[in-house]
């Protein structure tokens, strides 16, 4: 099949890439032409496990192309996925003009009918805006509303795992309308999602507002299981239990589950900070507030602070002359994003007390050195209180304390041997709970997590 993916950021390069593998003729557009030079001179902008070699796979087969030729991609794809960016507006709300746009630019080049498919995250309602933005253009050149339809088809991609998740999914939701036009969009769907059904039925078929409600719900619940265990985590600390063996004694419970019930220093990255509160504004459009959503909110950006508590318990309020090892810049394993990471929060505060920082990321380290230019803007001081080294154990050297914000898989066992040699005070300050609190102290460490009781 034919597809176009409007958007070649995370989630555009994922779908397009995904579905070239599956033998379909795909198109990527994305209008910054520097993003489209790297694409085609054998780069990848982001950093997601198997997603470089696939690009490079089906490149080489010639299934995959990247392009900023507007009307080219709109001639190309009998499916269009829009996957642009929906940044949060100042009042929370999803900022919706990318998606507006890419419609827009459909209607003003069609002229076979398209299916149109909402692929970034949008509110709900948002596929009445692309197909009345599309209708408008159409209208001007005299053509008929009927050539389109849109469907919302939300991704549910884990950053570091995007590409497994996008092959093997849980499930695949898919909105139409009633409509003759929407059901013949639902049947190009289910032919372009075959491959993905072979071994058992994945998609749950719907109507388009529900498919758009689904995204969100999603998110929010999962985010509202990270913050009720941070709040639960911090509970620990105060009254001496082991948030560990609650996670174990509340996930063995089949209604529960263990998936995202690992207290830390709270969430970040592009979707969850974002949906929770774009679910927010949607519920205050329609006069409803969701108060276990803002609280939600209010939760997670207070924990982003956790760890910045627990080192001035430890050490006062002014540091002033303190190095600190930091290890882990992303806002989680297996990504570049620094989008709302907590490392962010802890750097700006451990600085603003007089503390420099060195670092140490897998991955996120140019982008992390990106970010916080644009935080410490116009205060060149305290930018140059952070620097980052190639290696963790060198991140190490002569450093009061180590502080754990990312937990990737090369922090979970290191020499500890080395650790304390290099460290000038044996003392971890662990934001993900890496290691047992019984382990570090037979070792001498003094050993501070999120709700790890001693």
């Amino acid at each position: 099949m034919k597809v176009t993916i409007i958007g070649s950021g995370y989630v555009g390069l994922v779908t397009g890439a995904c579905l070239a593998e599956q033998g379909n003729n795909v198109f990527c557009l994305d209008l910054d032409p520097k993003k489209i030079e790297i694409l085609n001179s054998g780069g990848v902008p982001i950093y997601e496990p198997g997603l470089k070699e696939m690009i490079e796979r089906n490149r080489a087969a010639g299934r995959l192309q990247f392009s900023t030729d507007i009307a080219a991609s709109v001639a190309h794809g009998d499916i269009q996925f829009i996957a642009v960016g929906t940044p949060p507006d100042e009042d929370g709300s999803a900022d919706l003009q990318y998606v507006v746009a890419a419609a827009r630019n459909i209607g003003r080049h069609m002229t076979t009918p398209k299916v149109i498919v909402d692929k970034s995250t949008v509110p709900v309602g948002t596929a009445d805006k692309v197909q009345a933005a599309i209708t408008e253009e159409l209208e001007k050149r005299g053509l008929e509303p009927e050539l389109c339809s849109v469907v919302s088809n939300p991704e549910f991609l884990k950053e570091g795992a995007a590409v497994e998740d996008f092959m093997r999914p849980d499930r695949i939701v898919i909105g139409t309308e009633a409509t003759p036009a929407g059901l013949r969009a639902k049947e190009q769907m289910r032919k372009l999602y075959a491959p993905f059904n072979r071994n058992h039925e994945r998609t749950y078929y719907m109507d388009v507002k529900s498919a758009e409600l689904t995204k969100y719900a999603a998110n929010a619940m999962l985010a509202t299981r990270i913050s009720f265990m941070n709040e639960l985590a911090n509970l620990a600390d105060l009254v001496g239990a082991d948030i560990e063996s609650v996670r174990q004694g509340i996930g063995a419970d089949s209604r529960i589950g263990f998936g995202f019930l690992y207290p830390g220093t709270g969430y970040g990255g592009s979707c969850f900070p974002k949906d929770v509160s774009a679910l927010s504004k949607t519920a205050k459009e329609h006069g409803r507030e969701l108060k276990i959503l803002d609280a939600v909110e209010a939760v997670n950006e207070i924990q982003k602070y956790i760890l910045v508590e627990k080192i001035e318990q430890r050490f006062g309020k002014d540091l002033s002359g303190m190095k600190f090892a930091l290890w882990g810049l992303a806002f989680k394993p297996n990504t570049d994003d620094m989008r709302e990471a907590p490392s962010r929060v802890i750097i700006a505060e451990l600085v603003k007390r007089g503390a420099t920082i060195v670092a140490y990321d897998p991955v996120a380290m140019p982008e992390a050195q990106h970010c916080l230019e644009l935080d410490f803007a116009g205060n060149s001081d305290s930018l140059q209180k952070v620097s980052m080294v190639a290696n963790p154990m060198n991140a190490l050297n002569g450093c009061d304390a180590l502080v754990i914000a990312t937990e990737w898989k090369v922090f979970h066992t290191p020499d500890f041997d080395q650790v304390m040699q290099k460290l000038t005070r044996p003392i971890i300050f662990d934001g993900r709970n890496l290691y047992e609190p019984a382990t570090m102290k037979e070792l001498g460490i003094e050993y501070y997590g999120i709700g790890r009781h001693n």
